[in-house]
């Protein structure tokens, strides 16, 4: 399947890469960090020749486990009716000893997580006590809400697994021992965790060929998907392991002119529809008027009245009707006050003259 995309490994250059990255692992431990080193991570980096359009999420089983015995795994379960949430993490506890699960260490329900683990430091201890998370399918879609955006920054986020399977046992442990590979459509680069320090170098390199496999047939692009594939630690340089060939640019640049020509000539037929389309309408427009005109009725027109002239008033009304003149209205007021004034002062100057004998 990597073959068809042009993915093709050399296995002996692959071994050599991890050889000399667990080499470099080992110059740097020490007695005190010993117990660190041998733990440490071993990723692929990814290098696209594109950029996905869409974000997508490859699961891939590995064929030796990736993760150390070591590692603690918490497993998030629904409420089952009619029971406390003690009672469903003995529930559930006994259903995975009946079907041979040993990697989980702790069961929490969801009622549990909703009201034990609310505070921002509960879930921030929760982070660090646990190596994987595992949930139950019928609650993942709830669970983001309460655990919040650490999980998902550190990359823990519970991973979906059916509690209800008859092969309960190799589920789980296909999960916990593979991988997965987060495609973002915002970059060429994605990374996946392949092994660890304490592994032997077949192993890795095994794992290492498995995961490009997989990646290269699961990833939805066309055309020459990998251009660089290099292996690392979490501490160490990353080491190629892959490198496109220069021809592979030569078919992307082909397949772009190809795309591109499909764009304009589908832009150019739906421009030419869209003529077609507003040509016929027209046609149709007009055979509708002129079947409307043919059917409709020509009528006679009918000869508006003449309106007479109308007479102008007699002279006589508009005497009648003319105004008084200012003046004569002025003379039927009320005397004013002064002239008031001026009477009552005359009459007590009479008054005081008197009598002659």
């Amino acid at each position: 399947m990597a073959e068809e995309k042009g993915v093709v490994l050399d296995r002996a250059q692959v071994k050599k890469a991890v050889q000399a990255l667990q080499a470099f692992l080992k110059s740097k431990s020490t007695k005190d960090s010993l117990f660190l080193d041998e733990t440490q991570q071993i990723s692929l980096l990814f290098t696209l020749w594109k950029i996905p359009k869409k974000a997508q999420t490859i699961r891939i089983p590995l064929p030796h486990g990736q993760r150390p015995d070591t590692d603690e795994v918490c497993l998030f379960t629904r409420d089952e009716p009619k029971m406390t949430s003690e009672q469903t993490q003995r529930f559930y506890k006994k259903l995975l000893e009946e079907k041979g699960v040993k990697n989980i260490t702790e069961i929490i329900p969801y009622k549990a997580l909703r009201t034990e683990y609310k505070p921002y430091e509960a879930k921030r201890r929760l982070l660090g006590n646990f190596d994987m998370f595992l949930s139950d399918d019928r609650v993942r879609r709830l669970l983001p809400s309460h655990l919040g955006k650490h999980f998902y920054e550190r990359k823990k986020e519970p991973l979906s697994v059916n509690l209800q399977s008859k092969h309960l046992a190799r589920d789980i442990q296909r999960v916990i021992q593979g991988t997965s590979l987060k495609v973002n459509n915002k970059g060429c680069c994605c990374m996946a965790r392949v092994g660890h320090s304490a592994m032997t170098a077949d192993e890795v390199t095994e794992n290492i060929e498995a995961a490009v496999q997989t990646v290269a047939a699961k990833l939805r692009t066309k055309g020459p998907v990998m251009k660089l594939i290099h292996i690392k630690s979490q501490t160490s340089v990353a080491l190629p392991i892959y490198t496109s060939e220069l021809s592979h640019l030569s078919v992307l640049e082909e397949a772009e002119k190809g795309a591109a020509a499909k764009k304009k000539a589908k832009k150019n037929k739906t421009e030419d529809t869209k003529q077609t389309d507003t040509t016929v309408e027209g046609k149709k427009i007009k055979a509708e008027e002129e079947e409307q005109n043919e059917e409709i009725p020509q009528l006679v027109p009918i000869a508006t009245p003449i309106k007479k002239p109308k007479l102008e008033p007699s002279k006589k009304k508009q005497l009648e009707k003319a105004p008084k003149p200012a003046a004569a209205k002025k003379g039927n007021k009320a005397p004013s006050k002064l002239t008031k004034k001026a009477g009552k002062t005359d009459s007590k100057v009479k008054r005081k003259v008197p009598k002659v004998k």
